[in-house]
């Protein structure tokens, strides 16, 4: 049992982590950081790198800032994220040199790696200790709403204050994190029990020790349950393809004449668009099953990157994609836990970000590259021809399984 000081402090963690998150993703620079450093001079095939860096540095560091949040605490965590982020602004804004734009993309990888994990375990050891862990989901969705409506007021507003003044835009960001930070020391830590070190085991020891034997532990759990690797594989390739065409498209539109204005209204409205559908997701899950959603995603996500390449209205089609997003996140988030045992949940979802970064890092460069040399129409197409032989064997693979519905853990 619990106080009923602490029971009343672990409720109030549920309002906080809803301003939490919606100032975390409320990011003015997201959609027009390409743009701004491209105008400072550097190239496509350099902010090709840069994103492969961030991606990288997540791949490596998505495990190790899993204990660091485990060890000394999930507000800790939260805290230090925020606080890198701003330094990674700093960084990005004030330095012309490649070099440090490295650094600052390194520091904003580690700013994502220490609250993805800690966010989701702070909410869900709070509900569980109030004993509502039922209501879990209805305040998960309720919290993917109000990411996707920060998205939304990041573009409209990030874009407005670009083609203005981007000082003015860093600063109001700076701000909007600052207020973040603030906002983490109100939550109140979850009191868990801890695994404990010998006073001979150091504490890099310590966390070498029970990440190698988790790491292992959950691999083992992935080979006995393979369709826990399809569907990472499968969500994740979708949404690098969708995350490529995002960053390049904010680079492609303004060369053909488009302010940051117009691509924050179109990144708003497919925002809007991911919204919505992540509500209905689980309507739409039940009128296609599992077979049909994974089936019919691939194809409509051919549709629109086709679409993006060499239509007259790619913005149409961008949007469209919102589709996926919105549906995905939230069916084949559900297909993915229903596999997976709950003391190995967290180290398996940490591999779902390392499989999108790895994408990333293989998708990202090239396309940047091709643009650099050709043009970024050209490096749509190839992304779209790229999705098409991805898709084909995927669905000559999942054709040839017959595989069945997902089956509950135990």
């Amino acid at each position: 049992m619990i106080s009923v000081n602490l029971r009343r402090r672990l409720a109030r963690n549920i309002p906080v982590n809803y301003l939490f998150t919606f100032l975390f993703f409320t990011d003015l620079t997201r959609g027009v950081w390409m743009i701004y450093l491209a105008g400072r001079g550097f190239s496509l095939l350099q902010l090709g790198i840069l994103e492969s860096v961030f991606h990288i540095t997540s791949f490596l560091m998505e495990v190790p800032t899993g204990a660091v949040a485990d060890l000394w605490g999930r507000k800790a965590s939260r805290i230090l994220s925020r606080t890198l982020f701003l330094g990674s602004l700093a960084l990005m804004f004030f330095s012309t040199s490649f070099t440090l734009q490295i650094l600052g993309f390194i520091v904003c990888a580690l700013n994502y790696n220490l609250e993805s994990g800690a966010g989701e375990a702070l909410l869900y050891d709070s509900m569980l200790l109030l004993e509502r862990k039922d209501e879990y989901m209805r305040i998960k969705g309720r919290q993917e709403f109000l990411i996707q409506c920060a998205a939304i007021v990041a573009f409209l507003c990030g874009g407005w204050l670009a083609v203005r003044s981007y000082s003015a835009n860093f600063a109001l960001s700076a701000l909007v994190c600052c207020g973040a930070i603030c906002t983490g020391f109100f939550f109140q830590e979850p009191p868990i029990r801890r695994e404990k070190r010998s006073r001979e085991q150091g504490v890099l020891a310590g966390i070498a020790h029970a990440t190698r034997r988790q790491t292992l532990r959950s691999l083992g759990v992935i080979r006995r349950r393979p369709r826990i690797a399809l569907f990472i594989l499968f969500s994740e390739l979708i949404f690098a393809f969708g995350t490529t065409e995002f960053f390049y498209l904010q680079n492609h539109w303004k060369a053909l004449g488009r302010d940051e204005w117009y691509i924050g209204i179109i990144f708003a409205v497919q925002c809007a668009v991911s919204g919505i559908t992540g509500l209905l997701a689980p309507r739409i899950e039940e009128r296609l099953g599992e077979r049909g959603i994974l089936i019919s995603a691939p194809l409509l996500m051919l549709v629109c990157l086709w679409g993006i390449a060499l239509s007259p209205v790619p913005g149409l089609f961008f949007v469209l994609l919102g589709i996926l997003e919105g549906v995905l996140l939230v069916a084949v988030s559900d297909y993915i836990n229903r596999l997976i045992p709950s003391r190995y949940r967290a180290t398996i979802l940490s591999y779902q970000s390392m499989v999108f970064s790895f994408f990333m890092i293989l998708l990202f460069p090239l396309v940047g590259w091709i643009g650099e040399s050709w043009n970024l129409s050209l490096g749509f197409l190839v992304l779209a021809l790229i999705a098409s032989l991805g898709t084909a064997g995927f669905l000559l693979f999942y054709g040839r399984t017959g595989a069945p519905e997902s089956q509950s853990s135990a």
